[in-house]
């Protein structure tokens, strides 16, 4: 992601420039019905005029509302309103994207499960930042869980990565880094207490007992600026927005947080911490579309395919990664599966060091 850190947990996020708005042509727009984003940042709403809603008597027969949880500009919402037309044009249907931030994101993700399983209210769940507001028992939201949404399609997975200043004489690599920080203190990044990030940090220094310090910070630019100029040790970010820092030579990027040794079409020249010897850790943000538990499962069905050819049409493929942003399609089954196996995670490390007894933030 190009942009900074969206989810703070309550802490106010300082202004980023956005990212750059996707390029529009002829065919994008017919199709969007003539709207751009400059219509969404005056209402705070974006209707795109598909083909009209219910044909045959089936569904949809009204606009679907589709919750952001962030103020508009935000890495989620520039992703939604890339797949909006495509995915009006398999439903046949308008959808209607609204901002709801607040809450660390709790603002939206509560519109998400209050609703109706009608179909008519989804939204977008980003993950592993949601699950801090139901696990943190502080938060009192132990009504809520991962079985409180319907998942029906992740859009974009962008991977944790690991970055250093690249004239540290210390170490040049992610070898040479993990084998520095077990016997030396290192001051690392986050974005916020409970983010991908600070989990990412968590993981490798329970996996390989690293000698970690976290500062955290309101958004990854912040983290960055505290690399060069020497104020922190290694910047934990995601491979959106480290690579034109990586490309430019600001940062050095020395490993991306995949337990697989397939490595990011973003940075190819990087290793994941696997193929670098570091199996078992790994960290991502990921984003995709939900409703409210307990939809008609006739209505996932038509959901899910239509997300599944808008979300790997090529031309909405092409627009993401304008933007930094990696399509990781996955279905509703599999995408239930990796939110299981984030709250897994997300559960142990978090007890373990954020809320529990054992270690204070």
């Amino acid at each position: 992601m190009p942009n900074s850190k969206e989810a703070r947990f309550g802490v106010p996020e300082k202004p980023t420039p956005p990212p750059r708005p996707p390029a529009i042509d002829r065919r994008n727009f017919l199709r969007a019905g003539g709207l751009g984003l400059a219509g969404a940042a005056a209402g705070g709403l974006l209707s795109g005029c598909g083909a009209a809603s219910g044909g045959g008597g089936g569904y949809p027969q009204r606009p679907i509302q589709v919750v952001i949880a962030y103020a508009a500009g935000g890495g989620t919402d520039v992703g939604a309103r890339i797949l909006q037309p495509f995915l009006e044009e398999r439903l046949g249907g308008e959808i209607q994207i609204v901002n709801r931030p607040g809450g660390g994101g709790w603002a939206g993700w509560n519109e998400i499960v209050r609703a109706d399983p009608d179909g008519y209210t989804l939204g977008f769940v980003n993950s592993p930042n949601f699950m801090t507001g139901y696990l943190d028992p502080r938060l009192g939201r132990e009504e809520v869980g991962p079985d409180s949404f319907t998942y029906i399609a992740n859009q974009v997975t962008d991977y944790g990565a690991i970055a250093i200043h690249p004239e540290d004489e210390r170490f040049g690599d992610i070898g040479e880094l993990m084998a520095h920080a077990k016997d030396n203190e290192l001051i690392v990044t986050s974005t916020g207490v409970g983010s991908d990030d600070h989990y990412a940090s968590l993981r490798l220094s329970d996996r390989y007992r690293t000698r970690f310090s976290v500062l955290h910070n309101e958004g990854s630019a912040d983290g960055i600026s505290d690399l060069l100029g020497r104020n922190v040790d290694v910047v934990f970010a995601n491979v959106g927005e480290l690579t034109s820092h990586h490309e430019s030579g600001e940062v050095k990027v020395v490993a991306v947080m995949k337990n697989s040794p397939e490595r990011s079409e973003y940075l190819p020249d990087v290793p994941t911490l696997a193929e670098a010897g570091f199996p078992g850790v790994e960290s991502w943000s990921s984003r995709g579309i939900a409703g409210p538990a307990g939809l008609d499962p006739g209505l996932v069905d038509t959901l899910s395919t239509a997300c599944r050819k808008a979300i790997t049409d090529p031309e909405h493929t092409a627009e993401l990664g304008k933007q930094g942003l990696e399509v990781d399609y996955r279905a509703p089954e599999a995408y239930r599966k990796m939110i299981a196996q984030d709250d897994e995670t997300t559960r142990r490390i978090g007890r373990k060091y954020i809320w529990g007894p054992q270690v204070s933030v």
